[in-house]
């Protein structure tokens, strides 16, 4: 029970923040939301401001920003999206994913503002020595500061780790000064996938803001890169598809939130990324197809028949519910065989 509660959070979370994107952008240029809701089926709590009906509905495995759109019938209609400029529009609908890659942000900032830290590498003093690692064998502790290795002056972490890294299964001769006295060490890197490592860390230090958001932002694009890559060789045949539906994301989720929350905060980051990811591709009914009908009118001057791009959603729609049933039903079968 605890499982399913945590991933309705995270779940509502990353939509809420998505659908929030296209609403704010939405009213910023003056496009009139008739409805803003959370989840699907029964509604459970709703209320009208404003003109907006905010929802929340029964299952929150989804959500929804519907926006005013012309009834071809009607003509144009005051705040309707399709009498908004090429570039509000192209803002509204790039503004969920964009939210995504902002809340991963802000997830991976707490994972080292609260919980990690953020490494100090401009130091070179040691703050964790694994209990297995080789340095420990060597006898160094915590709070030694490494002066230089082979001679080499090593003024911060950087170099510290560049030095290591070099010598795997080659002795080296560490020059260490613990509490004001100075000595040297003669340790031997482990060779691990073709680089020298002892067991050492740096000093982290938590509540540091800047440095926090900094590290958010590093996360959050390598992981974007990441993903996109990985969805590049399994479309190109490089590596054999591996997706996960919302049944494999919950047992994930499961199974990370045991650990801990740090690793949990990372997750949902890395979910979010994906998220923001999937939803900018060229498929209908996600927001890339939208994207791409957008470039489409730029190029030819005039918007897409509405009947016709209609269609085509509600086609992509079809396809990715059928895909999702698919995904789900291996998920289960992978967790029970």
């Amino acid at each position: 029970m605890q499982t399913v509660i945590i991933s309705i959070v995270i779940f509502s979370l990353l939509i809420f923040v998505h659908e929030f994107g296209h609403y704010i952008v939405a009213r910023l240029t003056g496009v009139r939301v008739l409805e803003f809701s959370i989840g699907f089926g029964k509604e459970l709590l709703g209320w009208e401001k404003g003109g907006t009906r905010y929802s929340l509905k029964l299952f929150p495995l989804g959500g929804f920003c519907r926006l005013l759109e012309d009834d071809p019938e009607e003509g144009r209609q005051a705040g309707s999206f399709q009498e908004k400029p090429l570039s509000s529009r192209f803002a509204v609908i790039v503004a969920g994913s964009l939210m995504n890659f902002v809340l991963a942000i802000v997830l991976f900032s707490l994972v080292y503002y609260l919980f990690l830290g953020v490494p100090q590498t401009q130091s070179a003093q040691i703050g964790e020595i694994l209990p297995t690692g080789r340095a420990a064998g060597a006898g160094l502790q915590v709070g030694d500061t490494i002066l230089a290795i082979n001679g080499h002056q090593t003024e911060n972490w950087n170099a510290v780790i560049e030095q290591i890294n070099a010598n795997p299964e080659k002795e080296i001769s560490l020059r260490v000064q613990r509490q004001g006295r100075e000595f040297s060490v003669a340790v031997v890197p482990q060779a691990e996938a073709g680089r020298g490592l002892i067991g050492i860390a740096p000093v982290y230090k938590k509540f540091l803001l800047l440095q926090s958001v900094a590290l958010g932002m590093t996360n959050t694009w390598f992981f974007g890169k990441l993903i996109f890559v990985s969805l590049a060789q399994m479309v190109t045949g490089a590596i054999p598809p591996d997706v996960a539906g919302p049944v494999g994301i919950v047992a994930v989720v499961g199974e990370v939130a045991r650990t801990g929350l740090s690793n949990l905060f990372s997750l949902a980051a890395i979910i979010s990324v994906n998220l923001g990811i999937i939803n900018l591709l060229p498929i209908p009914a996600l927001d890339g197809s939208r994207v791409v009908f957008l470039a489409w009118e730029a190029i030819r001057g005039r918007p897409v028949d509405p009947q016709k791009e209609g269609f085509i959603h509600f086609i992509g729609f079809t396809v990715l519910i059928l895909l999702i049933i698919i995904i789900s039903f291996q998920d289960i079968s992978r967790l029970l065989f």
